[in-house]
């Protein structure tokens, strides 16, 4: 199913798949990225509000990532991971970076986090990429 070039399926897929990355990628790098954000695992109450704000924010990414490649005629599974990288290093992981000096954050957060969205970015201009128009 596509519109205005934008294929809404490998947005949905693109978005479930970050989402599940994430939910792998933290469960192995819990600890560590709990300790780096000083947050203390006792007092933590887990809530669905995140993860919902997630994924709501994941089908928002993998939907401009779909305009931004369908834009530049990248609808290829190279051209995907490509504009991905761009994507990623040019403003998510300096916005990552700022954000997390400001508010006082050691590096191994903003790698951490960073990593992630790195991860994020690469599997959604794979899908969004390799399924086309």
């Amino acid at each position: 199913m596509s519109f205005a070039g934008v294929n809404y399926y490998a947005i949905v897929v693109a978005a479930i798949v970050a989402w599940l990355f994430g939910a792998a990628y933290y469960a192995a790098l819990g600890k560590a990225w709990m300790k780096a954000a000083r947050l203390d695992p006792e007092s933590i109450k887990m809530t669905a509000g995140p993860f919902i704000v997630s994924f709501i924010a994941e089908l928002i990414m993998a939907w401009m990532l779909a305009g931004v490649l369908g834009h530049l005629g990248a609808l290829t599974l190279t051209g995907g991971v490509v504009a991905a990288l761009f994507v990623w290093f040019g403003f998510i992981a300096t916005t990552i970076a700022v954000n997390e000096r400001y508010q006082g954050y050691g590096w191994d957060l903003t790698f951490i986090n960073a990593g992630h969205w790195l991860g994020v970015a690469i599997l959604m201009g794979a899908i969004i990429g390799a399924w086309g128009v």
